[in-house]
Formats: structure tokens, C-alpha cells, sequence
């Protein structure tokens, strides 16, 4: 025996099927802005989980101008070709993924004594200041 099906409304039944519409308050973005929000998210430099928690242990605090300063010491190392680079700064030692653009550890420069950086293919010494090219 077959058994009748019973259908309710249900709210919003009528926009079934429809793609959701943006908000009218928020302006199409121009493809100026577009490109320059890839660009900065192509060139950012990321922190490892590592990386992050060694900052933090290590009380190593970095300046919008640190970061910009090495953001461009990868962008040198990439154009040479490098895959693992370690950046030297005036105050800590940075191993970085060039292909990622991802640091990979820190050590400030009062811990690196006789340290010993291994699996990486380059160095970059990050100049203090204005980059230079």
C-alpha cells in the first residue's frame, strides 16, 4: 500500500534556487584593488606555528619595517634562485621557505653563539634601515 506524501511550506521556499545576492551597502571593488590585495597576499611573508611560538619564547618583536625589510630580503633570494635562505638581521637569525614565503624559525642574536643552520641553500644579510638595492 502506498501511503500519501504530505508536503509543508516552508519559509523561504520562494528564494530556493536563487544565489545569494551581496549586500547593497558594499561597492563592487575595482580590479585595481583587486590586483594590489593579490599582490600583498602573494608577496606576505608568513610565520610558521614554530616560528610564531619562537618569536613569542624568544621575546623577539618585529617592527612593520622588520617585516617589510624581510618580505624584500626573500623577493632578493628568490630572484637568485634560493629555496631555503637564512636572513640575518641586526638582532635575530631568520630560516625561511622561499617557495612558501613562510618563516620557518628564529633565533635572536644573544642565542646564536656557535649555532649551526643546516638545510639551507643561501643567506641573506638584511641591512639595517631603508633597503637598498
Amino acid at each position: 500500500m502506498i501511503e500519501p506524501v504530505q508536503f509543508a511550506t516552508v519559509q523561504g521556499a520562494a528564494a530556493a534556487g536563487r544565489l545569494p545576492q551581496a549586500p547593497a551597502s558594499v561597492p563592487p571593488a575595482s580590479f585595481s584593488d583587486a590586483l594590489a590585495r593579490a599582490h600583498r597576499a602573494q608577496s606576505a611573508l608568513r610565520f610558521s606555528a614554530h616560528a610564531a611560538q619562537r618569536l613569542r619564547e624568544r621575546n623577539i618583536a618585529l617592527s612593520e619595517a622588520d617585516e617589510t625589510a624581510l618580505r624584500e630580503s626573500v623577493d632578493r633570494a628568490a630572484a637568485k634562485g634560493s629555496r631555503e635562505t637564512l636572513l640575518l638581521t641586526e638582532n635575530a637569525a631568520f630560516v625561511v621557505s622561499v617557495a612558501n614565503r613562510t618563516v620557518i624559525t628564529a633565533v635572536p642574536r644573544s642565542d646564536m653563539g656557535d649555532a649551526v643552520f643546516t638545510h639551507i641553500d643561501s643567506a641573506v644579510v638584511v641591512a639595517p634601515g631603508p633597503a637598498r638595492s
